[in-house]
């Protein structure tokens, strides 16, 4: 098939951010560019990785002015949560101007998109995530980027899709009216980053900037791994585990374990136990990991069932990510599942880390996790 050059674009702005676990983990972040005479939008679709978007896949093209016109509906600020998602993730695939195959939608952010620059990023470094999940985050960004001439636009927290847009809209309107251009740098409270930009190279450019001028000062604890692990007492573990999800929840899991130097530093933390008292700092913790990953100091399967059917009795859904003392990280999940949780798990970590120092770590409340848990969209992530 013949690749019109936005898509072009788009595939090698996304593979290139994409396949860095230190800007995206899984199938989140979104990424889009919009055609030469700005009609059209190619953009990510949801359930597919930015690594992984090629010539007929991970993306889809969308009519702009119809995208603009959902935004513009007032009725749907005015419905229930489960109701206006359902409606807008139905009224933004109608807005498809291609060919491909339906099940895939288009990615949920596609309003904000609509309303940015030609290329534009979305991602969730852990190094900008360390301070939009801080309680200083904000002034400390303020003052990172005091020199800009048009500096980057804060936006506290907002539920995901429609509402974040509405809201980004009008914030977009007041930045032009003082700046006499879009913002090139959002930062989202309890998020990501969004880059913004009329040229590709600058859009990349932008994402290594930012990343660059946040990082000093920022710590990532880590300790070698040792030579000879305890194979007899990780699978004691796994079986433990196993026993309490069947005891529980009545069905079987995989059991995968993990340690690099990364997470053998954190489980040697100091304030581990602090770190990991903080519910999900994201959406994608929620969706991926179900969750904070919980901390085992010792292994009793009876006190990992109990927690469990404390989660099943509350409507949660089951922890899969288990921190272990000495030992490592257990995830119940699939291999390829295993290892986005374990990208996720170990982001989380080193957010919670530095969160900490500036101020203190800033989760996600229980009403936005309770929006998340319940968002009928996230199941296409």
């Amino acid at each position: 098939m013949k690749i019109d050059k936005a898509l072009a674009d788009l595939i090698k702005i996304s593979n290139t951010v994409g396949k860095d676990t230190k800007l995206v983990q899984g199938g989140g972040g979104n990424t889009s560019v919009k055609t030469n005479d700005g009609r059209f939008m190619y953009i990510k679709a949801s359930g597919t990785s930015l690594k992984d978007m090629g010539k007929g896949k991970g993306w889809r093209m969308l009519d702009i002015k119809q995208v603009l016109s959902i935004l513009k509906d007032n009725k749907l600020a005015n419905l229930d949560d489960s109701s206006r998602e359902k409606k807008v993730v139905k009224r933004l695939s109608s807005c498809c101007a291609d060919n491909l195959n339906k099940n895939f939608r288009p990615s949920i952010e596609t309003h904000l998109h609509a309303l940015l620059d030609k290329y534009v990023i979305h991602l969730h470094p852990d190094v900008v995530r360390a301070y939009v999940n801080s309680k200083q985050g904000k002034q400390r960004i303020e003052k990172i980027f005091s020199t800009w001439r048009n500096p980057p636009l804060w936006m506290p927290y907002v539920d995901p899709g429609f509402m974040l847009a509405k809201k980004i809209a009008a914030m977009i309107d007041k930045y032009q009216s003082r700046y006499k251009r879009k913002p090139a740098v959002i930062f989202l409270e309890k998020h990501g980053l969004i880059i913004s930009s009329e040229s590709l190279n600058t859009s990349l450019k932008l994402v290594g900037q930012a990343v660059k001028m946040m990082r000093p000062g920022l710590k990532c604890p880590s300790k070698p791994i040792p030579k000879v692990l305890p194979l007899q007492e990780i699978a004691n573990v796994k079986f433990a585990i196993r026993k309490a999800y069947y005891k529980a929840a009545g069905k079987y899991v995989p059991v995968k374990f993990f340690i690099d130097s990364t997470i053998a530093g954190f489980i040697k933390h100091k304030n581990i136990k602090k770190m990991l008292s903080c519910p999900a700092l994201s959406p994608d913790e929620l969706i991926y990991a179900n969750g904070t990953p919980v901390w085992l100091e010792t292994v009793n399967s009876e006190k990992i069932a109990a927690k469990l059917s404390s989660q099943i009795k509350k409507g949660e859904k089951l922890s899969k990510a288990f921190l272990v003392k000495d030992l490592g990280l257990f995830v119940t999940a699939p291999e390829k599942t295993a290892d986005v949780i374990r990208d996720i798990v170990s982001s989380s970590l080193f957010i919670r880390c530095n969160a900490l120092s500036f101020g203190g770590i800033k989760s996600l409340n229980k009403r936005e996790r309770d929006f998340v848990n319940n968002w009928e969209s996230k199941a296409f992530r």
